[in-house]
């Protein structure tokens, strides 16, 4: 799933190239790249399949030359994970009726992607199996009140699987803590594997007016008038994600308890967590930075740029050429309001 804006990310990200299509870590390569390549330890490219907006289909081929027209599937409208993930179960099950499938965000990062291959080894072998719904939970370490959480069953089903009994969205702090405390809760990281055949049973069941739409001509899939359908009858869905249409309503959903170095890359904050440091706990991607009596910021840099900073603590600090961005991660959520604030004074051309 590659059609998000990543607006938490801004001045970096921007509508024209969001978060996933950035090299965001200073490696050389975007999330999209990275996310691709870690899927090919599990899969042939040709059963590699990119879900975007239309407008950042040539974005998406740009970065991922190794796919065909046919494995881009452009959205005309941003509904939300609900409507992408039947579009692309639909699309692939008229590829391979048995088809086994992995659903997962473009723009997280993994550092264990040994332990994630394995992972999602296992969650596939019961998936094919199975009529099963399963969502890769990680073990907390940390209560943190950005993700949700699931609640689970500690006896094990089978092989590390393990009875959702319930999704809690984002809960506040002291309910985040007796979670982590109870051992009985993990964060819900958004990947999903289940059988094509097994998720559209679920639409029909819990999410008919998504897929009575998107099925409303099935012979469409993988023909020449496939986009033409897509375009016309594609906006009509419900916005609603994929655990609002089905995960939170089905019962036969199952988790694999995991840690393979998980981070979902929502915030700058989150970013300045996962990255290397130097002794005053700074992180610096891209140029360079000469820092005195400064602790703890994150500084996002074009390659080249030197920065120096003196007396910050715990400030982001972007620079992205037409916009910079200096700002306290603790009011990081506030960024928003700067580019409503923009929108509204008609300067999109900062977006």
């Amino acid at each position: 799933m590659a059609g998000g804006v990543g607006s938490r990310f801004w001045p970096a990200s921007r509508t024209a190239r969001p978060k996933q299509f950035l090299d965001i870590l200073g490696t050389g390569r975007s999330l999209l790249r990275l996310t691709f390549e870690r899927f090919l330890k599990l899969c042939p490219a040709e059963h590699v399949f990119v879900v975007t907006n239309a407008i950042y289909k040539d974005l998406v081929q740009e970065q991922l030359p190794e796919l065909t027209d046919n494995q881009v599937l452009c959205e005309p409208s941003r509904n939300n994970t609900g409507p992408c993930v039947a579009y692309a179960a639909l699309k692939i099950h008229g590829l391979d009726p048995g088809a086994n499938l992995v659903i997962a965000p473009s723009d997280h990062i993994i550092l264990n992607e040994a332990a994630f291959v394995q992972t999602l080894s296992d969650a596939l072998a019961f998936s094919a199996s199975q009529d099963a719904l399963l969502t890769l939970g990680i073990k907390p370490s940390r209560p943190d009140t950005g993700y949700g959480y699931i609640h689970y069953e500690h006896r094990e089903v089978q092989n590390e699987v393990h009875r959702v009994l319930r999704f809690t969205e984002k809960p506040p702090l002291a309910q985040a803590q007796a979670f982590v405390a109870s051992g009985d809760y993990l964060w819900n990281a958004g990947i999903f594997v289940w059988r094509a055949t097994t998720i559209l049973a679920a639409f029909q069941k819990h999410a008919s007016e998504i897929y009575q739409i998107l099925s409303e001509d099935i012979n469409c899939y993988n023909t020449s008038t496939e986009q033409v359908f897509i375009n016309r009858r594609y906006p009509a869905t419900p916005d609603i994600s994929i655990d609002y249409a089905i995960m939170e309503k089905a019962d036969n959903v199952f988790t694999i308890p995991s840690d393979f170095g998980w981070s979902d890359l929502g915030t700058w904050a989150s970013l300045h967590s996962e990255l290397a440091k130097d002794d005053d706990g700074n992180a610096v991607v891209g140029g360079r930075a000469m820092t005195y009596d400064t602790h703890n910021c994150l500084v996002h840099l074009p390659e080249g740029k030197l920065a120096v900073l003196r007396g910050l603590e715990d400030f982001i600090v972007v620079d992205e050429g037409d916009v910079l961005l200096i700002y306290p991660k603790s009011q990081e959520q506030d960024i928003k309001k700067v580019t409503q604030a923009l929108q509204q004074q008609g300067e999109s051309d900062f977006l």
